[in-house]
């Protein structure tokens, strides 16, 4: 599927009216197996006794892939058990509420949807839920589609050393070996029909880490944060197409952390103006807007094939005849949000002509609520005291500066508002030298993430920080319940005890 063609990509729980779509998907699928389809009776039941472990995904409103799991005592099965078996007959009664392991009984992503990374967003789903439930791991019985090929020739072990040293393909199994599970036990006889495997299966597991043995279950929601900075190298590019396979190595980079969120500094796109350098500056920034359009386009495609939330950054744009510095938050569920700069620079209102913005508002993520103040914004206290009234929990900075008085001025008063504010913010920004790009020749930055300064974080208020001038990623966890700890138990509480007796702040 084109990606452009992708406006919304939903990971939601399997309903019981989803059944015609999802027969239609297994027959696609498992055609050539017997009762390759769950039925109603089968469906209806799996909702029932475990609605959190059947979730589907929808690409566009229509069913892209499926994971269905059940809970079961592991102990009570041997390392040679069958999928007749651990369904019991197809039954699930072994699933169990009291269970120490989950078991996926199906997984799989229907074949226009692939290459899009959904089927790691469902074995996501499930080690998540995993955490989140306090199970021992995840496991599974692996088919074997390509076995058939070489059953003449090598043992099913053989075989799936030479997948796991790269010398046979074998679609399912390195896909599953590169979300983090380990073959553990060849299971002969696993499916009945499955003469592509020689019903051959091989249990894959994968242990949680986060596992306590506990008295009863953990119910608590997962809450750390992974961010993902990229602290840009400004040079030359050839086109749009250069500098985006760029944009995408730092995606795709971050996203191999599993991080959830990607943030691009400010201009980061600065050096395709080398085109225009014979132009006076006011129309090569304004030439430089016309690439705001694809390159919004891209990253949003991006943040649905890397399953990354992507700030990018600012970038010039035209409304009506009026140049703005703006940038974009592409989610991963396919939806795109707009944020202004709203306190430009004396250089450029000078300089370019630019405009101030006037919409101002926070974002609802599926990490927390976020506020994103662009470069000079971080400067002016209010903007991100209204953020944090509207519950704002990361404030992310892309900024651009040439100096490192210029930096000084972004560094400090973006830690300040991590104080002030009682929450966490991000900075990023591009390092190099543009020497063919006129107001854009130098830049010095450091990208950091700085906290409050109370017991729960560090002493110095500063979480992580680059090396500075030199082009790398930050990555970075930050822990939303320690911010909702310090806003009711701190050491002091700055939320808390505003005098709003004396004074008030609010937007027009």
């Amino acid at each position: 599927m084109d990606s452009v063609d992708i406006d919304n990509v939903e990971l939601t729980y399997l309903l019981a009216e989803d059944h015609a779509e999802l027969k239609a998907a297994m027959l696609r699928i498992y055609g050539h197996l017997e009762d390759s389809y769950w039925n109603k009776k089968q469906l209806n039941k799996l909702i029932k006794i475990f609605p959190e472990g059947q979730i589907v995904i929808k690409v566009n409103g229509v069913m892209a892939g499926v994971a269905l799991s059940i809970i079961v005592d592991y102990d009570c099965f041997e390392d040679q058990h069958t999928y007749r078996e651990i369904t019991q007959n197809y039954t699930f009664e072994t699933h169990s509420d009291d269970g120490d392991m989950l078991y996926g009984i199906d997984v799989f992503i229907l074949p226009e949807y692939r290459g899009l990374r959904l089927g790691r967003r469902l074995y996501d789903y499930r080690k998540e839920l995993c955490e989140k439930l306090n199970l021992k791991g995840i496991a599974f019985g692996g088919r074997l589609p390509n076995f058939h090929k070489y059953a003449g020739e090598m043992s099913p072990k053989a075989y799936i050393e030479k997948v796991k040293r790269k010398e046979i393909h074998d679609p399912v199994l390195n896909f599953q070996i590169s979300n983090d599970f380990f073959p553990s036990k060849i299971m002969k006889g696993y499916l009945e029909g499955d003469d592509a495997s020689n019903e051959f299966a091989v249990l894959m597991e994968w242990k949680n880490i986060y596992y306590e043995r506990p008295s009863k279950k953990v119910e608590s929601q997962k809450t750390v944060v992974r961010l993902g900075l990229i602290q840009w190298q400004m040079r030359p590019y050839r086109d749009l197409d250069e500098l985006m396979v760029q944009a995408e190595y730092f995606v795709d980079a971050v996203s191999g952390y599993r991080c959830d969120f990607a943030l691009f500094p400010e201009f980061f796109n600065a050096p395709l103006m080398a085109e225009n350098n014979h132009l006076p500056e006011a129309r090569a920034i304004r030439e430089l807007a016309s690439h705001t359009p694809g390159i919004v386009e891209k990253m949003s495609a991006m943040s649905i094939s890397y399953n990354i939330n992507i700030i990018t950054g600012s970038m010039p744009e035209m409304v009506e005849d009026r140049l703005y510095n703006v940038g974009y938050i592409c989610h991963r569920d396919g939806r795109v949000e707009r944020f202004e700069k709203i306190h430009v620079t004396p250089d450029e209102a000078k300089v370019w002509g630019m405009q101030g913005g006037h919409d101002l508002k926070t974002f609802e993520t599926d990490c927390g609520k976020i506020g994103v103040l662009i470069c000079y914004d971080s400067e002016f206290p209010e903007l991100s005291r209204l953020l944090a009234d509207d519950g704002m929990d990361i404030l992310f900075v892309p900024f651009l500066t040439d100096t490192q008085n210029g930096y000084s001025r972004v560094r400090n008063c973006a830690q300040a508002r991590a104080i002030e504010n009682e929450c966490y913010v991000a900075i990023a920004g591009s390092v190099g030298n543009l020497p063919n790009v006129h107001n854009m020749d130098i830049q010095f930055a450091q990208s950091m993430v700085f906290t409050p300064c109370d017991f729960a974080f560090p002493s110095n208020g500063i979480k992580a920080e680059a090396t500075p001038n030199t082009e790398m990623i930050l990555i970075a966890d930050v822990d939303l319940s320690l911010l909702r700890e310090l806003h009711q138990f701190g050491a002091v509480t700055n939320l808390k005890d505003r005098r709003t007796d004396v004074y008030e702040l609010r937007k027009k």
